[in-house]
């Protein structure tokens, strides 16, 4: 497998993320971002682990349910993704991150939440 394939494989849409919610409201959806951008603005029902803390909460992830990390624009839930892929988790990072979820006009909470700065 080509590396872009392999990244392809691990990106999934900010749409496909929401029907997935949907479908199995038991989905581990985690924001790896910093408590600041959390406090502004979330995906809600999601869970918050910033990325340097992933590593200690690793054990508190489910290996048995696929997970997908988001981040401000998708360059730290890459990481993150990554990094359980190898753990062999069924793991993907959301494309575009919050600004593209926000962008094609889903919301945050709370209510009137924004997407910060990093």
């Amino acid at each position: 497998m080509r590396q872009d394939d392999a990244i392809k494989d691990i990106e999934i849409t900010p749409e496909r993320v929401q029907a997935w919610l949907v479908e199995q409201p038991e989905l581990q959806v985690i924001d790896v971002r910093e408590t600041h951008e959390r406090e502004a603005g979330h995906i809600a029902g999601t869970r918050h682990v910033p990325l340097v803390d992933l590593s200690d909460q690793a054990a508190s992830i489910d290996p048995e349910r696929p997970v997908v990390f988001y981040c401000r624009i998708g360059g730290r839930s890459e990481m993150a993704a990554q990094a359980f892929r190898a753990s062999a988790y069924e793991a993907y990072t959301m494309t575009g991150g919050l600004l593209r979820w926000v962008q094609e006009g889903r919301t945050l909470e709370p209510a009137g939440g924004h997407v910060a700065d990093h």
